[in-house]
């Protein structure tokens, strides 16, 4: 499902701001804001569900509590209240179901970005070399990988698959050929002789893993040598992972410490993300009363996931996407946290706030009539 909307619906959006801007980078930031709007009624009705959570959580707590004491031997009873008291201030999971359905769809925008044309394409696959004695007890299963769109022109793009019709185990001393593909079944390669260019976007083959156990040509032809598991990667470039935007030296760029040296255009990414995080956290909190154990999670969370993601290793054209997605959903917060709520609603975080505005009042008052009779402002 991932694969079919990231080349039915997403790789045309792109496609298609591509040509208006001849800019990658800027076909990364016209493509996330048109999914984002294309999610709002979704990311609109799960920032509404919290914000009504956020206040009416503690008078839902407390009624709770009551229903579950007084009707204590009467389940059927307390089933009934409790749903009463759902529909009077809504199900905490409300707020769940809009994300899980907008799921696939970011999904896809984020295998999108890893991908074609903005970084290069890997095809792993995991091999099992066997004595040769046992080779014929083997039932061949044959082998498909995934699927990915590969870029030879900015407007020319195919889905490649890798293939092994004999299966993934051979014997020692045994030679397979892994092939590469359209979803047509046509040759890689001779899809490629059709491009001026076409050279550029052969794959190189290597061994990653168990390079005592099998080789392989830059044709693809793997040589058993002895038995044990080996993985196999080939890897084709992305047509734009190189190409740079703003700041950014290349979108295909990943890591923020590589060989020695310090990626600082993905660590302004990184700081970025992590800012515009905060901004959406804090712009969620506005108008609400005091949490302080909230508020510790609003500032601790975006400073770990900020650090993670300068280890974590995302193509810079994927944190970009992240970047312009914060700041859409800031702005997206900002707007609804402006909306009126519901009267019940409204009623209570009015008391949330007054009590707020005594406590704060009373602490001033008592400050004050602590201090020292030469202290300013003192009552004696």
């Amino acid at each position: 499902m991932i694969g079919f909307i990231s080349e039915k619906l997403l790789i045309p959006i792109l496609d298609f701001f591509y040509g208006l801007v001849p800019s990658y980078g800027l076909a990364i930031v016209a493509l996330t804001v048109v999914i984002r709007i294309a999610l709002f009624p979704l990311s609109a009705g799960s920032i509404r569900s919290a914000r009504r959570m956020k206040i009416a959580q503690p008078v839902m707590q407390k009624r709770q509590a009551e229903i579950k004491s007084k009707f204590s031997g009467d389940p059927k009873k307390q089933q009934e209240e409790l749903g009463k008291l759902m529909n009077e201030f809504g199900s905490p999971l409300a707020g769940c179901l809009p994300l899980i359905v907008q799921m696939p769809v970011l999904f896809a925008l984020f295998a999108t970005l890893r991908g074609s044309p903005f970084a290069d394409v890997p095809y792993n696959i995991n091999l099992k070399v066997v004595p040769q004695d046992q080779i014929a007890a083997i039932d061949p299963k044959p082998y498909k990988s995934p699927r990915h769109s590969i870029f030879i022109t900015e407007k020319s793009h195919f889905p490649v698959i890798a293939t092994i019709p004999n299966g993934t185990k051979l014997g020692t001393e045994e030679s397979i050929k892994i092939n590469l593909q359209t979803t047509n079944g046509n040759s890689y390669a001779e899809v490629l002789s059709n491009y001026d260019n076409g050279s550029k976007f052969l794959p190189t083959w290597k061994v990653s893993k168990g390079t005592e156990n099998l080789k392989i040509s830059q044709d693809g032809t793997v040589t058993a040598i002895k038995p044990g598991d080996a993985t196999i990667e080939a890897k084709i470039p992305g047509l734009a992972a190189k190409s740079g935007f703003l700041f950014i030296k290349a979108l295909g760029q990943v890591g923020f410490y590589v060989d020695g040296a310090i990626n600082w255009d993905i660590a302004a990414l990184v700081g970025a993300f992590g800012l515009t995080l905060l901004l959406s956290q804090v712009l969620s909190s506005q108008g609400m009363p005091a949490n302080p154990q909230q508020s510790t999670a609003n500032k601790i969370t975006p400073v770990m996931i900020t650090g993670m993601f300068l280890f974590f290793p995302l193509p810079a054209g994927v944190l970009l996407y992240m970047v312009v997605a914060n700041i859409f959903q800031a702005l997206q917060t900002f707007l609804l946290n402006k909306e009126a709520l519901p009267e019940n609603l409204q009623k209570i975080l009015d008391q949330q706030l007054s009590a707020k505005n005594e406590v704060i009042t009373t602490a001033a008052s008592t400050i004050s009539e602590k201090r020292l009779p030469f202290e300013p402002n003192s009552k004696k």
